[in-house]
């Protein structure tokens, strides 16, 4: 066997196998066989016999099954010359002299060459003169002399324009020059051959008398050819030859039609290189301008205002004139012929020279495009503003001012300096006012949206890169523009004493689904998470980009390194502070960032500083700032251990003792910002005390802290309270509020760490119960002296912003002193009668009263107006635009604070005394019920931007609740109100946030539930209910199966049942008791247990607005259904589960009808479903049989029916028909007949209804009809909602009749769905509308088969059906004998042998 060649063969090895290969007389792989050469000559001779013998030499490999020639991929398109079109060819031309004419063989190129003929060139000699060398041609000596060039196309040299400036001088002809007539009023034109010996096309004209003169017709055919000169052909042959052709030409043109010019020219032009037409007409436009003022000096202007063309009258040439090209005119500065290269004019450059167009007059519903001036307001299409103002220079849209958002984005990334910081500048201005929603009634489309989508966080980061301090400073007030609004900033401070007014939520952006994207994010990889794109997390989440981009880094060595201007600081101070709202990881960043922090507090919170040396500072630097104090509060209120970070490592508790140590008059500083760094240091003391930090500088600050309490004291009418001095105050109260909550903690902590037995647990604070006992008389004092200043118009608006401050306080006190050792009531229960008695002037003040009063028109709750603010999914915000100045719930003119501090005092006082209850009858007076009532009916939304003031007004209302719930048993008055109390219960409960659980938790435990606050329960409710029901009954003339229970019984048993159903709904939201519990330490002050003061994520409230149906919805939740024949086993008292549930709905449907109006009539159908799909037997029953059975007829009144829409998909469902068929199958498996289960299913069938739902029923399950026996007395809805309008799904009546034919659907098996067919189908075959030729079919073949059936029964039934009817035994009425319009039908289908009216009578005919 021969074996392949290896790379390590040598020559030798190669030869060796090569004779091996040779001798065994193998077949080889390829074969050589020789090839001729195809260049060579096919004939003999010696030279082929020489080249023969050499191809013999060569050896042509060739390789079996290979073709020799690459075969064709695709049948190729025949070639075609590319100089073809060019080529003229007229119908007698003589084949011979065109090959002649195209032969390119040398000889017959030398044959025909032809000498130029020169006797006739005049030979110019150069000029003597006296001169030692020529003279130099300046151009601005000669340029007034040289001719312009002939043409705009035309371009001549210097020297060129200096000879023909010469030969103009001496009277000779311009060389290339002719004299032609001008060739511009033309109408039609034609193009003929000349010679074949020259080959040259020429262009004339066909002028037309009615436009044209005939001396200028004349004057045009005997100047001659245009192209050809004669030159070279000699002095007299060549002008002879010329006229000779030119004449012919015109013989020519003389003796055809317009029409065949016209086919000659178009014929031509077909033909001809279009380059060539072009040069032809460039040679005659050249011309046109001197010749035609040479021959019509008056009348050329006229003639070119006329546009003709080949195909148009003269009327209908005539077309406005438009603006045309620019001029020499039109421009503003002339231009001189001695500039450079300023000789020629460029219209399409100097448009933007020519004055703009008007701006549009009036208005358009066409969308334009937005534009904006410098100060970022919105410009009008039809505004006219001066050019001055620099708002035109842009490219598209010129006549209208203002810039676009494009335009501005392109302008921020100028080389220009100053153009880059103007675009940022104005782009700062446009965010402004979109956050402000002033563009909202304007524009369509959201502009922060268009612009983040754009890309605008990345244009401003590389613009924070950028090394000039101007373009940086712009960047970070466009940023700052674009994160932080003053309202809102300024709205939280102004409740920051309010209570629980430190506690918020983190400005996460909203939990709903954009597009796809949530899915993608969903089936994303946590490796692919982490290497998501910048911009995928900045379109979802704008704080994450920027902190993921390293804003805070950059925004560091701004500070550290750049040190840019005062605003730039308080811009950057600003920015961080947003960026730490967004969340505990976001405000944890903040504080990681390396030397973020301790350059902050180092150079802004400084230990000793001198006086700044201007006002205001031209440097922040080494200076207290009090923005450097909120950015420390807002990140220690997002968690205790990063609190305690910045107040121990950051070294921030000495710089509180050095600020707070002195007088704000001591710090070196100007007054107000002395005053607001102390307000902003104790902010951020009382954040420290909330988690029962920092309270050791109590004890060594207590001097001073008394002594600024005692210069609040009576208020000066001669001299008002300076705001920062107002917040100061503010600021203190809280703080000590805080410190009395900590406080009240130690005993407990005290004895907790006691018993522990050495366990961990948690220290008891630095202050007890006596080191803030004392304050509680100054601040009584205080209070007492607001009360009397509210009769001061100068100081009434002081004193009802600091009354709730001091209120909140008193609260906090009292609360604790109960929970104290050292409790003493005897003393405490006077000092309550003394309160007591300035809490009822305080309520009965005409100012407190007109508050009272305007409460309604300040609530968001009953507010429906939406807001004009912008915000972004990505960037969430707190939408409060002028709230200081409009009506609003955080404005000055609020009355919720002051109610809050009221009701919150009067809860403390009535806990601890309840014999004062009484006494505070007055607070519920018919503005607060008014208030109520409207609370009771509102739909509030429940976003994020109205959530942080929602929850004021929670607390607001859950305090009058708990006041309402104290007074119902004292109080005949209030008592009567009890039905408002709870439908204002059952509201609130589902509005309710997070954070708010422990309200949630008292809700249900107190009121709920409570049998007080439902009087129809023991007030003869029950009994009318029943007699609603029987008057009903005989309304509706239908009667209702007697062996139900009645609802008032059932009504009575729930009422009875109340504890035991409280207990019921608390078990199933036992998943919420860790929350209860951090939300119980909030709000009553549990101060060392507190871990943040950033309220959770709000991803909706705490419970769904179907909470009733919980229980259901939790044993339906616990296991799938497994084909309708096995379900999982139910717990241990799920019938007892269920009982309550029911019962509990079961009330709330006949006497609070209104708190179940949100949830959809669609969504409780679904939800009570589920007690027929949660068990095979629950609904069986007999408890659960009559409560179903009660809610059903509820649910089946006229008016709940009409609003039941089931084309709407139930909260958690993807449509209702999914439901529907889970409902169907598990009737077939374990219904056994059940008329209650059997209600259930038919109505949804009713005529209003989807037909999908009736095919799933007599097409997939059509077993079912056999046990579907509910009769027309137990079914409570009319049979007229089945039955009309009539059926016209030709599928479903089909199915109905074949069902009726085969027998599964029969009278005595399922008597509804038989009326309803029988209706439907005998509506459908005697009906007297046209229709398709398919239902035509259709009826005409029912109707045969009806009249065949040997079913007479039915037969009957089909033929005599008259209207359904309820209450008779059968379900509907028959026509005794058919009808004449039936008997006239069937006669048409059957014929006349079967046109008798009896259907007796036909029977006899047919047999």
């Amino acid at each position: 066997m021969l074996r392949r060649p290896q790379p390590t063969d040598s020559e030798a090895d190669l030869l060796r196998e090569q004779e091996r290969f040779l001798n065994s007389g193998a077949q080889a792989a390829v074969s050589v066989i020789r090839r001729p050469d195809k260049r060579r000559p096919q004939g003999g001779g010696a030279e082929d016999q020489r080249d023969s013998g050499e191809g013999q030499q060569r050896d042509v490999v060739s390789i079996e099954d290979l073709p020799d020639e690459v075969p064709a991929l695709t049948p190729a398109p025949p070639k075609k010359s590319r100089f073809k079109s060019s080529r003229v060819t007229f119908e007698h031309e003589d084949s011979e002299d065109c090959l002649d004419r195209h032969d390119t063989h040398i000889s017959a190129v030398l044959s025909r060459i032809i000498e130029k003929d020169t006797s006739s060139v005049p030979v110019t000699l150069p000029e003597f003169t006296g001169m030692a060398f020529p003279k130099v041609l300046h151009r601005s000596h000669h340029e007034n002399t040289m001719p312009a060039a002939s043409g705009p196309g035309r371009k001549k040299s210097i020297f060129a324009q200096q000879i023909t400036a010469q030969r103009l001088k001496e009277g000779k002809v311009p060389l290339n020059v002719s004299g032609l007539p001008s060739q511009a009023q033309t109408k039609k034109v034609s193009l003929m051959d000349c010679s074949a010996d020259t080959g040259l096309l020429h262009k004339q004209l066909y002028l037309s008398s009615t436009s044209l003169p005939n001396s200028y017709c004349m004057n045009v055919f005997s100047a001659g050819s245009r192209l050809i000169s004669g030159q070279g052909l000699g002095v007299i042959g060549g002008s002879q030859e010329t006229m000779r052709i030119h004449r012919e030409n015109q013989e020519n043109l003389q003796a055809m039609s317009a029409s065949e010019i016209m086919d000659e020219q178009k014929k031509l032009l077909s033909r001809l290189d279009p380059r060539l037409v072009e040069f032809v007409r460039s040679r005659k436009a050249q011309d046109i301008p001197s010749c035609a003022s040479a021959t019509h000096p008056s009348g050329g202007q006229q003639q070119q205002d006329i546009v003709t063309l080949p195909s148009s009258t003269h009327e209908d040439m005539e077309m406005v004139p438009e603006q045309g090209p620019v001029t020499e005119a039109d421009l503003p500065v002339k231009p001189h012929k001695e500039w450079v290269n300023m000789d020629k004019l460029e219209p399409e450059k100097l448009e933007w020279m020519r004055d703009l167009p008007p701006p549009r007059k009036k208005g358009t519903n066409k969308a334009m495009q937005a534009r904006f001036d410098f100060a970022g307001t919105l410009i009008p299409p039809t505004e006219d503003l001066p050019t001055h103002l620099g708002l035109h220079h842009h490219g598209e849209e010129p006549e209208r001012a203002g810039y676009s958002l494009q335009e501005l984005f392109l302008l921020s990334r100028s080389q220009v300096i100053q153009q880059r910081s103007l675009a940022l500048g104005t782009l700062a201005n446009v965010i402004s006012k979109a956050r402000c929603g002033e563009y909202s009634s304007a524009l369509k489309g959201s502009v922060l949206s268009s612009l983040l989508d754009a890309g605008l966080l990345f244009l401003l980061r590389f613009a924070l890169d950028d090394s000039v301090d101007g373009i940086v400073c712009a960047a970070v007030h466009a940023l700052h523009a674009l994160l932080v609004s003053a309202n809102e900033e300024a709205c939280l401070d102004n409740t920051f004493s309010w209570f629980c007014g430190m506690s918020s939520f983190p400005l996460l952006p909203t939990a709903e689904e954009e597009d796809d994207d949530e899915d993608e994010i969903l089936k994303e990889a946590p490796e692919e998470k982490q290497q998501k794109s910048d911009y995928k997390v900045a379109r979802q989440d704008v704080v994450k980009g920027l902190i993921k981009i390293n804003l805070l880094p950059r925004l560091r060595y701004i500070l550290e390194v750049m040190r840019p201007s005062p605003r730039a600081v308080h811009d950057i101070m600003e920015i961080i502070i947003r960026l730490a709202r967004h969340s505990t990881a976001s405000a944890t960043q903040v504080l990681d960032c390396p030397r973020l922090i301790e350059m902050i507090v180092r150079d802004f919170l400084p230990t000793s500083w001198t006086a700044p040396p201007s006002d205001p500072p031209t440097s922040l630097y080494g200076v207290p700032q009090a923005s450097a104090l909120k950015l420390l509060r807002v990140v220690s209120t997002a968690g205790r251990n990063l609190c305690a970070r910045i107040l121990n490592s950051a070294g921030v508790k000495e710089r509180l003792s050095c600020l707070l140590s002195a007088e704000p008059g001591d710090l070196l500083l100007g007054e107000a910002e002395a005053l607001r760094i102390c307000a902003e240091a104790y902010r951020l003391w009382a954040v420290a005390a909330r988690y029962g930090q920092a309270c050791d500088l109590y004890v060594d600050l207590y001097p001073a802290l008394v002594k600024s309490l005692q210069s609040a004291g009576p208020l000066s009418p001669s001299e008002p309270l300076l705001q920062e001095r107002l917040q100061r105050l503010l600021a203190l109260v809280c703080l000590l509020t805080q410190i009395t909550h900590t406080a009240g903690c130690h005993q407990e902590l005290q004895s907790t760490m006691l018993s522990s037995g050495g366990e961990e647990c948690l220290p008891p604070p630095p202050v007890c119960w006596k080191h803030v006992s004392g304050l509680q008389q100054t601040l009584v004092s205080h209070l007492k002296g607001f009360v009397k200043g509210l009769d001061s118009d100068a100081q009434r608006e002081i004193c009802l912003v600091l009354i709730p401050a001091y209120l909140v306080y008193l609260q906090a006190y009292y609360h604790q002193l109960s929970l104290q050792s050292s409790f003493s009531p005897v003393e405490t229960l006077e000092e309550l009668e003394s309160l007591a008695s300035e809490l009822v002037t305080l309520l009965s003040h005409r100012v407190v009263q007109a508050l009272i009063k305007n409460l309604k028109a300040v609530s968001v709750v009953c507010d429906t107006l939406p807001c004009r603010a912008e915000t972004t999914g990505s960037l969430p915000g707190l939408v409060c635009p002028g709230w200081k100045d409009g009506p609003g719930l955080a404005s000055s003119t609020s009355s919720f604070p002051l109610l809050t501090g009221l009701a919150l005092v009067l809860d403390a006082v009535t806990t601890i005394h309840k014999g004062l209850t009484a006494k505070f009858t007055a607070l519920f007076s018919e503005p607060v019920l008014e208030y109520l009532r409207c609370t009771a009916r509102a739909t509030p939304d429940l976003s994020l931007s109205r959530a942080w003031l929602l929850r004021h007004e929670h607390n607001l209302l859950y305090l009058l609740l708990r006041l309402a719930h104290r007074l119902i048993p004292v109080d005949p008055e209030v008592a009567k109100q009890a039905p408002l109390f709870h439908q204002v219960a059952l509201v609130l409960l589902p509005w309710l946030f997070p954070g708010s659980e422990f309200l949630a938790h008292e809700l249900i435990s107190t009121i709920i539930f409570s049998k007080p606050f439902i009087p129809e329960g023991h007030s003869g409710g029950p009994e009318a209910v029943e007699l609603g029901a029987l008057r009903l009954q005989e309304e509706q003339a239908a009667g209702f199966n007697t062996s139900h229970q009645a609802v008032g019984s059932l009504l009575r048993e729930a009422c009875v049942q109340l504890p035991s159903i409280r207990a019921c709904y608390l078990t199933q939201l036992a998943h919420l008791e860790p929350a209860v519990v951090v939300s119980q330490n909030s709000l009553l002050g549990r101060n060392p247990w507190i871990s943040s003061q950033l309220l959770p994520e709000l991803s909706g409230p705490i419970l769904p607005s179907d909470w009733p149906y919980l229980p259901l919805l939790s044993l339906y939740g616990r296991g799938p259904v497994c084909d309708g024949l096995s379900l999982p086993e139910l717990p241990l008292g799920a019938l007892l589960v269920v009982t309550h549930c029911l019962q509990w709905i079961l009330v709330l449907e006949v006497w609070r009808e209104e708190a179940l109006k949100v949830i959809l009539p669609v969504a409780k159908l679904a939800r009570m479903s589920c007690v027929f799909l949660c068990s095979s037997d629950l609904f069986l029953e007999r408890p659960i049989q009559n409560l179903t059975w009660a809610l059903f007829r509820l649910l089946s009144r006229p008016s709940r029916l009409d609003s039941l829409d089931l084309s709407l998909a139930p909260p958690g469902l993807a449509s209702f028909q999914d439901l529907y068929s889970d409902l169907l199958a598990q009737y077939e498996a374990v219904s056994f007949g059940n008329p209650l289960f059997g209600c259930w299913m038919l109505l949804p069938l009713q005529r209003r209804y989807s037909v999908a739902l009736k095919l799933a029923v007599f097409g997939e399950h059509v077993g079912m009809l056999r046990s579907l026996s509910v009769t027309t007395e137990q079914l409570s809805i009319p049979l007229e909602r089945f039955t009309s309008p009539p059926e016209d799904c030709l599928a479903l009546l089909r199915l109905y009749f074949r069902c009726l034919l085969t027998g599964a659907l029969r009278q005595h098996w399922c008597p509804v769905l038989y009326v309803v067919a029988l209706s439907h189908l005998n509506a459908f075959i005697f009906s007297q509308h046209a229709a398709a030729q398919e239902v035509e079919a259709a009826r005409v073949s029912m109707l045969r088969k009806i009249f065949y059936l040997t079913d007479e029964v039915l037969k009957k039934h089909l033929l005599l059906f008259r209207l359904p009817q309820q209450p008779s035994q059968c379900g509907f009425d028959l026509y005794e004998q058919l009808p004449p319009i039936r008997a006239r039908r069937l006669e048409q289908v059957l014929g006349s042998q079967h046109s008798c009216s009896d259907p007796g009578q036909q029977d006899e005919n047919e047999r």
